[in-house]
């Protein structure tokens, strides 16, 4: 299986101007270890909410990339995203879903998708034009390829190891890291 921080990581190293948006817990963690910059816009305590922040980044620049980092948890949350991002379309827009199977933030319990509930299917089901589920390193750049240049939405699904990697916190400020976005992308 694949090892979370180093995917996050080796994504990273292709971002060139792509917004990235992180769930809470390890998709933060890993993203703030990859390297902090006002290109990140973490979202501290607002389980569910990834996916939709995704959605209003692409919708209202549509000449970036954006990619949201979403935890299998999460993304259970926030089904209901999936048809309302297939109806609109950005082009733009990734979600790159990091799948452990356990619901790792309160305790590693066994999450959903455990039960074999494939969400790249339902993604696709959904209408995403583009997806891609991987369990291998060999799979890794294709992977990247996906995410940062095919037309979207894209779904990309990582299948990882369950890890306790060091965490890495960024500000935690909500106000603080919405306003450095904001001036962020108002500045380029």
């Amino acid at each position: 299986m694949l090892q979370r921080r180093e995917l996050v990581s080796s994504l990273m190293q292709y971002r060139n101007d792509a917004l990235v948006v992180s769930s809470l817990g390890n998709p933060t963690y890993d993203l703030a270890a990859a390297g902090d910059t006002p290109a990140n816009f973490y979202l501290w305590g607002a389980m569910g909410g990834a996916s939709a922040v995704g959605l209003g980044l692409a919708i209202s620049k549509p000449e970036r990339r954006v990619v949201v980092l979403i935890g299998d948890g999460e993304m259970m949350m926030a089904l209901g995203s999936l048809a309302t991002i297939s109806a609109l379309k950005p082009e733009n827009l990734a979600l790159v879903l990091l799948d452990n199977q356990v619901f790792a933030e309160t305790g590693a319990q066994t999450g959903l998708t455990a039960a074999d509930i494939d969400l790249a299917a339902i993604a696709s089901a959904a209408g995403f034009p583009s997806t891609m589920s991987i369990a291998a390193a060999s799979e890794v750049d294709e992977f990247t390829q996906l995410v940062f240049s095919a037309p979207g939405p894209v779904f990309a699904k990582a299948e990882i190891a369950i890890s306790e990697d060091a965490r890495v916190f960024p500000e935690w400020d909500g106000v603080l890291l919405a306003n450095r976005t904001r001036e962020y992308i108002l500045s380029a």
